[in-house]
């Protein structure tokens, strides 16, 4: 029987599954529901800024002490310190209930007094930060250096708060994302996610109003995270995690074998039930078996950009054979 245990952010995986954030990971119910089908760690529903920021401004429309500047900093500070007590307990109770590593999830967009909270959720028992910054760049005026350098803060803000290990969830759209990928890493980042799936709009042609398109990813959507795992596999200082478009056992071999040290699975997971989890490992083992592989690591990455014979089929080469039609 192959050995499917990896290590990931430190911590101890019985194998490289990980159920990422969503509606699946917000309620011990169905996160215990998680576990008992196999996975190796899950990703808690995220906590968004927005909802710490709120409790903020509920706090102050409650106090009479605006006109004095500390006496309000000290109402900030106390609520950031209260934050929401339900995420909060539900770390605890899945810590108490299950065996399998917990990973908490933050969702931010600007680096507020907000990023304490991280070590409450490091005093609640979280084995682990997720930490999900999409920043939407909407702004014709705003550099990229200033999107970049506002992840950073992001990152390099909550790292002061707490000494868990913060993996960071990004989207794919930078310019030179390798060298971003190793500001992350410098910043403090010990993994990476490649990539967050954005909020999908669609417009409602009767109605002339937008709306929420699709939701789920689709397997077509694998491509562009495996080629940039393959590329950033061992030219980055920080661990890979895969997430996006990954479906069945092929898809997860795959970003396995580009170099990554876990996937994280979500939407086959709503489309196909959590049965889906068990028919992926599976689907592992029965290949590592077919291939001769004992262990995860023992083929993890050699189909990187870092280990190719040929490099620049991971490049432009690709690009021309598909626009001149060579094979």
């Amino acid at each position: 029987m192959p050995n499917l245990h990896i290590k990931y952010l430190g911590l101890e995986l019985k194998n490289p599954l990980i159920v990422s954030s969503s509606s699946l990971t917000q309620t011990l119910e169905s996160i215990k529901q998680c576990e008992e089908a196999g996975a190796g760690a899950v990703v808690l529903k995220s906590l968004f800024e927005e909802q710490i920021e709120a409790e903020i401004e509920e706090l102050e429309k409650q106090s009479d002490i605006f006109s004095h500047p500390e006496a309000l900093d000290y109402i900030r500070q106390t609520s950031v310190n209260m934050g929401p007590e339900k995420y909060l307990n539900l770390i605890e109770k899945t810590k108490k209930s299950l065996s399998i590593p917990i990973i908490a999830s933050l969702n931010a967009v600007t680096p507020k007094g907000w990023a304490n909270f991280s070590k409450r959720i490091e005093d609640a028992g979280a084995d682990a930060i997720e930490l999900n910054i999409a920043i939407m760049p909407t702004s014709p005026t705003r550099k990229p250096n200033e999107i970049e350098d506002t992840y950073i803060e992001i990152v390099e803000t909550i790292k002061s708060k707490t000494s868990l290990p913060l993996a960071v969830k990004i989207g794919p759209y930078f310019t030179a994302l390798p060298n971003f990928v190793r500001r992350l890493s410098y910043a403090g980042a010990e993994a990476v996610v490649i990539f967050n799936r954005f909020y999908q709009l669609d417009i409602d042609i009767d109605s002339l109003k937008p709306k929420a398109g699709y939701r789920f990813s689709s397997p077509r959507e694998i491509y562009t995270p495996l080629r940039w795992i393959s590329v950033l596999y061992e030219r980055v200082e920080c661990q890979l995690s895969a997430t996006t478009g990954i479906h069945d056992g092929e898809g997860f071999i795959k970003m396995l074998l580009a170099g990554a040290t876990t996937v994280q699975v979500c939407s086959t997971l709503y489309i196909n039930k959590l049965d889906r989890i068990a028919e992926i490992l599976n689907q592992l083992e029965g290949w590592m078996d077919s291939k001769g592989f004992s262990t995860v690591e023992e083929f993890r990455g050699i189909l990187s950009m870092a280990k190719s014979k040929q490099p620049e089929s991971y490049e432009r080469l690709q690009y021309i054979k598909a626009l001149v039609g060579i094979e």
